[in-house]
This record gives structure tokens, sequence and C-alpha cells, in this order.
């Protein structure tokens, strides 16, 4: 695994080093392996409209901790459907695209969301099947993919787990950054929105409790007295 360069910065003079812990000694900590790698560059072609590419990578994060405290799902299954979940907004004009995500939808662009998840399926199929992956598998996943956003049911707790990583995503820096200049936003406007709308579409605990932390530490970034903090110039003492 490539390193990364420690910050010449050392206020207290003192060498730490020797107590790094091994990266996979920390709990939480991961990195893609060779499957999902494989995937994921299968895969990148299709996710370069509307964020797709980094929600993706958030995504798969979100699904790896999940599975760690779902270990009755298979992550065989729902890691390359989390990596696949949104290629098919490839083929939806990106105007057309946000107009059917937008949070005042009416409707009229739903097609939109159906047509991202049918043809995310088929192409998933096509990059799973090049990746080698078992025919019953690719079965699986591309039933996941075909409806994880219109389809209001769970078909398992696979399936729950992608939807659930699909929906944590919204409170993510990332998710709340993303939403800000798509609808004209604040940073607090936007976590209000997206939270709502991720907490009530959430199947399991793990996930809710998830939010919930994100949720939690994005008010204390915005609260006042952490604003204090910066203005004084406390807040990296």
């Amino acid at each position: 695994m490539k390193t990364v360069s420690r910050s010449s910065i050392n206020h207290l003079g003192r060498d730490v080093s020797h107590l790094i812990p091994a990266y996979d000694d920390v709990p939480g900590m991961i990195t893609m392996g060779e499957r999902d790698t494989l995937i994921w560059q299968l895969a990148t072609p299709y996710l370069q409209t509307r964020d797709n590419d980094a929600h993706t990578l958030y995504s798969y994060g979100i699904a790896r901790q999940l599975l760690r405290h779902l270990p009755d799902a298979d992550e065989h299954i729902v890691l390359p459907a989390i990596i696949c979940h949104d290629t098919g907004w490839s083929t939806v004009d990106e105007y057309d695209a946000f107009q059917a995500i937008a949070p005042d939808r009416d409707g009229s662009y739903d097609w939109a969301v159906f047509q991202h998840e049918k043809e995310g399926a088929r192409i998933a199929r096509e990059i799973l099947s090049e990746a080698g992956l078992p025919p019953a598998d690719v079965d699986e996943i591309c039933d996941i993919i075909d409806g994880h956003d219109t389809r209001l049911t769970a078909l398992s707790l696979n399936d729950k787990i992608v939807k659930d990583s699909d929906k944590v995503w919204r409170v993510s820096p990332h998710g709340t950054d993303v939403a800000m200049p798509r609808f004209g936003l604040t940073r607090e406007e936007s976590l209000r929105i997206n939270g709502l709308r991720a907490y009530g579409n959430l199947f399991t605990d793990e996930a809710k409790n998830m939010s919930l932390a994100l949720i939690a530490v994005e008010c204390m970034d915005m609260s006042p007295q952490m604003m204090e903090l910066r203005e004084s110039g406390r807040l990296n003492d």
C-alpha cells in the first residue's frame, strides 16, 4: 500500500511514529480488493456524470462498514452492486437527471429514474460478466440495481444494505456539499433536506445510527460554538 508522508509540523517535538499501528489493525480502515478494483475500473466510464464517481466511492465505504455489523449479508453481492448501482445515469441527459432527483420534483421526470435503473442493470451485467462473477451473483446484483431507487421494499438483506449505503451518503460531507450548488442551498439547509430524506428511507438500524452520527458531527461543525472557535483561532490548539 502507498503510504502518505507525515506532516512536517510537530508542535510538541515528539516522535510517536513507532506507535502508529499497522493499517489493517485499525477497525474501519478499508481499501478496495482486487475484485472490486477491477469492477470499479470497468464501471468508471459510466460514472462520470453528476459526481456519481465520488458518490459511488463514498457509498462503497459506507457499505463496507454496514457489512461489518450485518454479517448475514453477502459482500460478494453488496459491494459489486454498490459500485455499479448508478452506472445507468450515464444514459440520461444530465439536465433530465437533475430534474428527476430535485427535492421539489413533481413526478414528470420519473421516467429518468426508471431508465437509470434499467440501464444500470444492463450495464452492470456487462461489467460483472467481464469481471468473471458467477452468473447467479450477476443475476442477484442486477435485480438489486433494477429498482434500487424506485422499489419501496427490499428484496433481501443485501438489497437493504445497497439501498441504505446509497441513502446514508446524502448526509456525508460530500452529499451535503453537492446538494448546495445544485439547488441553491446553504450548508444547513442542505443537511436538513438530505437528512430527512435519508433517514426516512433507511431499512437497517445500523444505517440509521450511522446517519444520525454523521448528522450530529455536521451539526457541531456548523454550530455557533464551533464558529466561535474558528474566529478565535483556537480550533487547532
